[in-house]
């Protein structure tokens, strides 16, 4: 499903002498549908820099990501956001979203993209909301306005709202409770049984150890 061959990446930095900064260089792994694969390794060595390039909001230097047999390095801007839509799904740590769109309307926006009917969409967005212990008080108002934690759950009701083929979580559990930590673990096995392949940064070894097939050491990959 997902396969990232020969990738690197570097910055160009105006107060480093060289310009460039290098942080990834020669990544090459794959993720297979139906499977969970952690990105492990010291701060700093490039794990979300990696995942951003898998989702095209860093452009690689040299290399190719396939994603569903698809190079996302010929796809225009138009092209890569429909491939987003239809069958890429992404939980980052922070929340970023529109000011005063309420909590039910972001979380039933990846539906109504993909043409699901808005009762079914509501439908949807409800019972993701209510599994996530997210009080239906707070369904109209702007997550905005939320807790750290309230935020994060919101986050994932929108990425897993879809059976996208491509899930990528950056730190999903980071900011929850236990028993809101249970229910994501739940929630992202539920996924791998649909056929989802599934990346994603775990710092937390138990979450790891619960839904992860295997880890990718991103420091092989380090270009320091």
């Amino acid at each position: 499903m997902l396969e990232v061959k020969n990738v690197a990446k570097s910055f160009n930095l105006k107060n480093l002498d060289k310009g460039k900064f290098s942080v990834i260089r020669d990544a090459c792994f794959n993720v297979n549908s139906g499977e969970c694969v952690a990105l492990i390794g010291n701060s700093g060595c490039g794990k979300s820099t990696l995942m951003r390039m898998i989702y095209g909001n860093y452009v690689c230097a040299v290399g190719k990501i396939y994603i569903d047999k698809e190079n996302i390095l010929d796809l225009k801007a138009i092209e890569m956001s429909i491939l987003r839509k239809q069958k890429m799904g992404y939980v980052s740590q922070f929340l970023r979203v529109l000011p005063r769109v309420s909590t039910i309307d972001l979380v039933m926006e990846p539906l109504l993209d993909q043409f699901e009917s808005r009762a079914r969409a509501k439908e949807i967005a409800e019972t993701l909301l209510s599994r996530l212990n997210l009080s239906s008080k707070l369904w109209h108002l702007s997550p905005l306005t939320f807790s750290g934690g309230e935020q994060q759950r919101v986050n994932i009701a929108i990425g897993f709202s879809k059976d996208y083929k491509l899930l990528l979580l950056d730190e999903p559990t980071a900011s929850l409770d236990r028993e809101n930590k249970r229910i994501v673990m739940d929630m992202i096995s539920e996924k791998k049984e649909k056929g989802s392949a599934i990346l994603g940064i775990f710092h937390d070894k138990e979450v790891r150890d619960k839904v992860c097939d295997r880890e990718i050491d991103v420091s092989n990959f380090s270009a320091s």
